[in-house]
């Protein structure tokens, strides 16, 4: 996993809890929370971290990692505004995601692995979107979802028709538009 989910993270959770927090998230995972954004670290450093905050906070990693996304979304706007130019709605920011957002994080991180989604239109006007990645973290990509509906001013509502977390081979999520 690149660096700078871990400094997305870090900003998050500070963001909203305070450095304390985060101090103790550090402490529970037994890391010394130095993460440079090109550096790459194991994906259980991000798992550990998902865990810790839902034992912290009472809830579960789903959760963590849909708050999580929905928190990153303003950080990566203010990080990275040249992937949000052109966009004007939640739909369309979501379609670039293969063409333009991932092939130039792999530009800017080297290395970095990105998940696959195959997106179609669905029958009701929605959006149907496949999601594969051996982190699993379909959860994340609601949150990202979410949160770009709210960088948006639009809300979503974001559905697991299918999810590798339960047994699936892959995810399947509907995405409902709303204004």
């Amino acid at each position: 996993m690149k660096g700078i989910i871990f400094n997305l993270l870090e900003d998050a959770v500070v963001g909203e809890f305070g450095l304390a927090a985060w101090d103790d998230l550090l402490a529970v995972v037994g890391s010394d929370g130095v993460y440079t954004s090109l550096g790459n670290y194991p994906d259980s450093q991000v798992q550990d971290f998902v865990l810790a905050a839902a034992a912290k906070l009472g809830k579960s990693p789903a959760e963590i990692l849909k708050w999580f996304g929905n928190a990153a979304m303003p950080l990566l706007f203010e990080r990275y505004p040249q992937f949000f130019v052109g966009h004007t709605s939640t739909r369309a920011f979501i379609l670039s995601v293969n063409n333009i957002i991932h092939p130039e994080v792999l530009k800017v991180y080297p290395g970095a692995i990105a998940p696959t989604f195959e997106f179609r239109e669905a029958e009701d006007g929605g959006l149907l979107m496949g999601y594969r990645s051996p982190r699993r973290l379909c959860a994340l990509a609601q949150g990202f979802t979410e949160g770009a509906a709210r960088h948006f001013g639009q809300s979503v509502v974001f559905t697991h028709l299918q999810c590798m977390n339960k047994g699936d081979e892959s995810c399947l999520c509907h995405i409902a538009f709303g204004s």
